[in-house]
């Protein structure tokens, strides 16, 4: 089969396009016919070797994946040969940028239908990134004020659609590239951080204020002091200092994503009730996969992208 894999750490022109043995799955895990997998920045920083996730060389990149069911492995119950399935793969493990990959059984779920399966495969890790930031660490509950910074990336597009389907107030930061998809993703005020100041048009206190982008560090401790005593602060920047407020009571937390299948389960199905929509920027074969490392080095890249498993 061919795969997209790196041999050494390295820029971006490390990834090649391989021809590799079509893997077996073994006990408990199934071997997945991709459709599409999707890039992550972290994706970069693993390729890069910045990123200390432990990888075996050489790797396949792509943790996010969608596609069927191809084989089975032994103890596998729940799946069928054929199924539609999404998920999000150990990210130590050779990924989904490949014709086939071998992954958990207990990672997967059944794909929504009512999206094209290749377009699932933008759901896994940053959805659950949302999700897992929001009601596992946050206990946002309806009523409540939340402050979204970076809310126009790939992340930030599911956590407006999450918090204000749960009934919360939510305020978003984003540029004016992508303003308008974070008000069509439900955001009741949207601030144009380049031009204004975040923390001035903060006219009440927010109960949960959730980081996703990098923050100077004076601006963030003046934002978590616009946190109501008791609230909480959640951080998906885990390479700098996330502040709390003891004195007040408000706590912080960086969130490190977890495969949930019972989260991941609950978000397919919002997907297909039309109450989330999934969003992809753009399409690429395994040969081009490259340029899109290239772009997230240089900080050129937006939006979502996804990999699909052929050459050109």
């Amino acid at each position: 089969m061919k795969a997209a894999r790196f041999h050494q750490h390295g820029a971006p022109e490390v990834l090649q396009i391989d021809d590799v043995e079509t893997p077996a799955p073994g006990a408990g895990e199934v071997r997945i016919r991709v459709a599409a997998s999707a890039f992550n920045p972290a994706d970069n920083g693993i390729r890069a070797g910045y990123l200390p996730i432990p990888v075996e060389l050489p790797h396949t990149p792509g943790y996010d994946v969608s596609g069927t069911v191809d084989a089975l492995g032994e103890g596998v119950s729940g799946l069928a040969v054929g199924d539609a399935v999404i998920g999000f793969l150990p990210m130590t493990a050779p990924g989904a940028a490949a014709e086939f990959v071998v992954a958990p059984a207990s990672a997967l779920v059944a794909a929504p239908t009512s999206i094209a399966l290749e377009v699932a495969a933008a759901i896994p890790s940053v959805s659950l990134t949302a999700w897992q930031a929001l009601f596992d660490e946050a206990g946002l509950a309806t009523g409540q004020r939340i402050l979204i910074t970076g809310a126009g990336g790939t992340v930030g597009g599911f956590a407006v659609q999450f918090a204000k389907r749960a009934g919360a107030h939510v305020i978003a930061t984003a540029s004016p590239r992508s303003a308008a998809s974070v008000r069509a993703a439900g955001a009741d005020e949207v601030v144009d951080h380049t031009a204004s100041s975040v923390l001035s048009a903060l006219s009440a206190p927010v109960d949960v204020l959730l980081n996703l982008a990098p923050l100077d560090a004076d601006e963030f401790t003046a934002l978590v002091a616009r946190v109501r005593d008791g609230g909480v602060v959640v951080s998906t920047t885990a390479w700098m200092p996330t502040p709390d407020d003891e004195s007040r009571s408000v706590r912080s937390v960086v969130v490190y994503v977890r495969s949930d299948a019972d989260e991941l389960a609950q978000i397919a199905s919002l997907v297909d009730s039309g109450a989330v929509r999934v969003e992809v920027a753009r399409r690429v074969t395994l040969s081009g996969l490259a340029d899109v490392h290239a772009e997230a080095t240089a900080g050129t890249l937006r939006g979502k992208v996804i990999v699909l498993p052929t050459v050109n």
